[in-house]
C-alpha cells in the first residue's frame, strides 16, 4: 500500500462508495477517510472487511459499512433511506464497483453480457437515481470508467458497458449541472488490483510496452484524481474525463511504433 494522500475540502463530506471492500474502491475509502469525510463504504460482503474496518480505525473520518448489490433498486432505495435519516444529505457518490469479463465477441454468452452491463452499467444509473435526491449545491458524482472505454477493447462486454457509462456521466453533468451537482469521470489504466491479478501475463507485458510510463498504477494513484473530484478544488469541473493510465490512451499505440523505430534507426 502507497502513502495515503490527505486532500483538503473533504472534511465532514458524506461520501457513497460502491464495490469498496478492495482494490480502487479500497484505496478511495482510505483517501476519503485520511481526509475527515465519512465513508459510507458498500459490497457485496454482509459485514465490512476486517482490512477496511482495521485502515479506517487508524484515520480520522468516518467509516460506515452497508451490504449492497448495485443491481438491486430495492437495496438502493433502503439505502437512500438510511442516509437520509441519518445524515440528512450526501455530498458524494463514487460507482466504482464493476466486474471484468474477457469474452469476445462471437464468444460470448447472453448471461454473461447482462450481467456484465447489469453491474457496471444499470448499477451506476441506479445509485444515481437513488442518491442524486440527498444531494444539494456542490454535490459531486464520481464515475469510475476504464480505459477500455476510451479503446476497442477486445472484453466486448466490458467495454460496452464503459463506453456507455461515459454516456451516463454526461447526460447527468448535463441534468444536474442547474443544480449545483457536477458529475465526471476517471479512466484508470492498467492498475494493480485483485481485478488485474488474474489477466494473463502476455496482457501486462502488452500494457508495458504501450503505456509511455513504461509502469503500472496504483489504486492509490486513482482514488487520488477521485477524491480531487469530490473535494471543492473541483467545483467548476463538470461533465470531464479523466484518464489515469500513465499515457496509454493518449499514445495510442505510438509508444510501441516509436520505439520500435527508434531500435531499428539505433541498429543501422
Amino acid at each position: 500500500m502507497a502513502k495515503i494522500l490527505e486532500l483538503p475540502g473533504l472534511s465532514g463530506k458524506t461520501v457513497v462508495i460502491t464495490g469498496a471492500a478492495r482494490g480502487q474502491g479500497y484505496a478511495e475509502a482510505l483517501v476519503l477517510l485520511a481526509s475527515g469525510a465519512r465513508v459510507i463504504a458498500t459490497d457485496l460482503a454482509e459485514t465490512c472487511p476486517a482490512t477496511l474496518a482495521n485502515a479506517a480505525a487508524k484515520l480520522p473520518g468516518e467509516l460506515h459499512y452497508a451490504q449492497l448489490d448495485v443491481t438491486s433498486e430495492t437495496e438502493w432505495a433502503a439505502l437512500a433511506k438510511f442516509l437520509k435519516k441519518e445524515f440528512t444529505q450526501v455530498h458524494g457518490l463514487v460507482n466504482n464497483a464493476g466486474i471484468p469479463f474477457r469474452g469476445r465477441i462471437g464468444e460470448i454468452a447472453r448471461a454473461d453480457w447482462d450481467s456484465v452491463i447489469a453491474i457496471n452499467l444499470t448499477g451506476s444509473m441506479l445509485g444515481i437515481q437513488a442518491i442524486a435526491p440527498l444531494m444539494r449545491k456542490g454535490a459531486s458524482i464520481v464515475n469510475i470508467g476504464s480505459s477500455a472505454g476510451l479503446n476497442a477493447h477486445h472484453t466486448v462486454a466490458y467495454t460496452a458497458s464503459k463506453w456507455a457509462l461515459r454516456g451516463l456521466t454526461h447526460v447527468t453533468a448535463t441534468e444536474f449541472g442547474p443544480r449545483g451537482i457536477r458529475t465526471n469521470i476517471v479512466h484508470p489504466g492498467y492498475i494493480e488490483t485483485p481485478m488485474t491479478a488474474t489477466a494473463p501475463a502476455v496482457m501486462r507485458d502488452a500494457q508495458l510496452a504501450l503505456t509511455p510510463l513504461e509502469r503500472t498504477g496504483q489504486p492509490e494513484e486513482v482514488a487520488a484524481v477521485v477524491a480531487f473530484l469530490l473535494s471543492d478544488g473541483a467545483a467548476y469541473v463538470n461533465g470531464a474525463e479523466i484518464p489515469v493510465d500513465g499515457g496509454f490512451t493518449s499514445s495510442a499505440g505510438v509508444k510501441y511504433m516509436s520505439d520500435i523505430i527508434k531500435a531499428s534507426q539505433q541498429k543501422k
